[in-house]
């Protein structure tokens, strides 16, 4: 951890802070150096957009530039893009612009254009000098960025829809180490300043830059469930349809599906959308588990019933990819295959095999690259979904066990084994089943 102790102690104290809060989260440091070689060899204004709702700034904005300030401590300026709401629906009715919508957007008059620019600017230096406060480094670009066309002037006034995004002076700020920060402000090809809604900012800047990485702050740090239980992941390509049917996805959450679904159409499968709380920004980006919810474009999931579908080259260069081991000679043959659930560019993938009655997962397999994208999750909820009796075993020393020991219904240590089950209803199976499973022969070779 050379790069990030030594960034650290030359580091303001808040973003000294903001470092040990993310190594504190971490077993070791092979995911933050994993990430940062990732981020590190994209230019600069390519690496991140984040969209901040003006509540953020105005609720939790020493989280907010503790985190940018953070990123900037090891080397990442990403380009952030906020809105300015509250902060709009006070100085607009206190000017006499009562707050009124059409279509979700704010009718703005012409004459409430000055009200406007000098608000979001103020929303937008107060963040940037924040920003510094704690040690970090942001340019602020109220406006200038956004070319853009009026919507519907009789019916929503100075309200604009993006048609062109000036990249000019947000990657110089990018490339100078400098975090942007970027208003919502356009201006129409005439020269008329136009409000222009964040999110239809984002959708611009991103379809023009085609950004690894997306995050939403908000204030639930998360998209959430029926119950009210923050989501971890979400597979577009396997979950969104059914998320759409389900009854509970309404209102706010139905719609912002909707928007990181348009977002992610349009970009490359390695992109990906993050929401979650400024305090746990750091985590999210650098760490495999996360801390809120990811959304992915995905990848759709192949269900193979024979060991004659399966991809053997492709499978066996995902396991040892995985395991740092490859699979013993005649792997595949040997195997009493059950079926696997695999993502079809094989990046991730569970085997199971047949033991009496129950299923055994004899492989579970996820790229290094993939663990952070929710693609083990996507699988690992199919393959339960198949097999409510599941068994599987793992050497007590692997780091994955944490995940194994939290989704298990129980757990025995067998020598160099520990054993996992669940659903298991007849207690008095398990002591021969561990034994057994304990005692199958090895599957990869030895390192």
């Amino acid at each position: 951890m050379t790069r990030e102790s030594a960034s650290a102690s030359a580091q303001p104290a808040p973003v000294r802070a903001a470092i040990v809060q993310l190594l504190s989260n971490m077993r070791d440091g092979k995911e933050i150096r994993e990430y940062l070689t990732r981020f590190s060899a994209l230019d600069q204004e390519r690496f991140a957009v984040i969209k901040v709702g003006g509540a953020i700034i105005e609720e939790d904005l020493d989280a907010l530039a503790g985190a940018l300030a953070f990123l900037q401590s090891v080397g990442l300026a990403p380009i952030v893009v906020h809105g300015g709401g509250p902060q709009l629906n006070a100085t607009l009715e206190a000017a006499g612009f009562p707050e009124d919508r059409v279509d979700g957007l704010r009718i703005t008059p012409p004459e409430a254009m000055g009200v406007v620019r000098d608000t979001l600017t103020a929303v937008n230096l107060k963040l940037v000098q924040a920003v510094r406060d704690h040690g970090g480094r942001a340019a602020a670009i109220p406006s200038g960025v956004f070319e853009a066309e009026l919507i519907d002037e009789a019916r929503l006034g100075r309200v604009g829809s993006p048609t062109r995004v000036r990249l000019d002076l947000v990657a110089a700020a990018a490339r100078a180490g400098q975090a942007p920060i970027l208003g919502c402000l356009g201006d129409t090809s005439d020269g008329r300043l136009v409000n222009v809604n964040a999110d239809s900012a984002v959708r611009a800047l991103v379809h023009e830059l085609q950004p690894y990485k997306i995050v939403f702050l908000t204030g639930t740090g998360a998209l959430l469930d029926a119950g009210g239980t923050p989501i971890s992941a979400i597979n577009l390509a396997t979950d969104h349809d059914d998320l759409m049917a389900s009854g509970w996805v309404t209102g706010g959450m139905r719609l912002k599906l909707q928007e990181i679904k348009r977002l992610l159409d349009d970009l490359p499968l390695t992109s990906s959308v993050s929401i979650t709380r400024p305090g746990e920004l750091a985590k999210e980006l650098f760490t495999h588990a996360g801390a809120g919810t990811l959304v992915r474009k995905g990848e759709r999931m192949l269900e193979l019933t024979s060991p004659g579908e399966i991809d053997r080259e492709r499978m066996a260069r995902l396991i040892e990819s995985s395991f740092g081991r490859k699979p013993v000679a005649g792997y595949f043959d040997r195997l009493d295959f059950e079926r696997a659930f695999v993502t079809e560019q094989y990046r991730a993938a569970a085997i199971t095999a047949r033991l009496d009655d129950a299923v055994y997962l004899d492989k579970f397999a996820v790229l290094d690259e993939a663990r952070g994208e929710g693609l083990g999750g996507a699988v690992w909820k199919r393959l339960i979904a198949h097999a409510p009796r599941l068994y599987w075993r793992s050497r007590s020393d692997n780091p994955v066990n944490e995940f194994y020991f939290s989704t298990c219904h129980g757990a025995v240590k067998h020598g160099r084994w520990t054993v996992f089950w669940r659903g298991e209803s007849d207690l008095t199976r398990i002591p021969a089943m561990v034994a057994r499973i304990a005692a199958l022969p090895a599957t990869l070779e030895e390192a």
